[in-house]
């Protein structure tokens, strides 16, 4: 009998591995009972930056928090990464039964979420975007064209070689604009450092090769799109959302002012007000 127990709880344990390790694409913890939502992070940002909405969300909803291949401690993938990544939580989905799931992104994590909701052969609930876009690449790239975007590229080199010292100097340099706050600025930091250097450098190439403006047009379910205000103003922030969604039939907008990139960390307690409200009233 003991012997028997014994190999229940291996295979049980199996199964929860196998639910958590999407093919190493993600790692997924999942906490609380209810309706589910699936929170994606952002890039090189391990999962448990939702801990403190979770805390409050697990209460009344089955939260799947989910950290990217190659960041926050896990294992990376081989190239291309981010095809990988979104094949990996659209099987997730599927396999979990989670169609009627909200999905919540941050940055990144949102162009995810939006990749989602254009999918065909999945229905999710609704999608709740944090500071995130559909085209990140368009907006930062002049005469933007994603067959220009390769690994091998002279930039993509540098990065790869550059020493610990400068590189640090760079993350440092980088999450100054990713928060209000000093102490955050320095977890940001942190989690560019401890990410995989080539997922780093090949997986922000990923990122910005992808553009999703053309597939708004098949998003049919609610989306709500939370935009912070720092570091360009609300009006230019207002004018980019708005032509990178052009083609997004309808959602609601909302502006978090007096944030930086990371409202989760700049406006917890906000954020969490207007991300309950949003479920509440689906």
């Amino acid at each position: 009998m003991k012997k028997f127990i014994l190999v229940l709880v291996s295979f049980v344990f199996s199964l929860s591995i196998c639910a958590k390790n999407e093919g190493h694409a993600i790692s997924v913890k999942v906490t609380g009972k209810g309706k589910p939502i699936v929170l994606i992070p952002g890039f090189t940002v391990p999962g448990d930056i939702w801990n403190p909405l979770v805390k409050n969300l697990e209460k009344n909803y089955e939260c799947h928090i989910v950290t990217l291949a190659g960041f926050g401690g896990k294992e990376p993938i081989e190239f291309p990464w981010l095809p990988q990544v979104n094949e990996a939580l659209k099987n997730y989905i599927i396999k979990n039964n989670l169609q009627s799931a909200t999905i919540i992104g941050h940055s990144l994590g949102g162009t995810i979420a939006t990749w989602l909701a254009a999918q065909r052969g999945i229905k999710i609930s609704e999608i709740i975007l944090i500071d995130a876009l559909p085209a990140s690449g368009a907006l930062m790239i002049p005469n933007f064209n994603p067959e220009n975007l390769i690994y091998e590229s002279s930039y993509n080199k540098q990065q790869l070689a550059m020493d610990a010292i400068t590189f640090e100097q760079n993350a440092t340099a980088i999450s100054k604009g990713m928060s209000s706050k000093e102490s955050e600025q320095e977890r940001i930091k942190n989690w560019i450092l401890e990410s995989d250097r080539k997922t780093y450098v090949y997986g922000y190439t990923d990122y910005l090769k992808l553009d999703l403006r053309e597939e708004l047009k098949n998003i049919l379910i609610p989306v709500t799109i939370i935009a912070a205000t720092k570091p360009y103003g609300e009006k230019m922030v207002k004018q980019t959302y708005k032509n990178q969604y052009a083609n997004l039939k309808d959602y609601n907008f909302i502006i978090a002012a007096d944030s930086a990139h990371f409202i989760m960390l700049d406006k917890p307690e906000w954020l969490l007000k207007q991300i309950q409200t949003i479920l509440v009233s689906k």
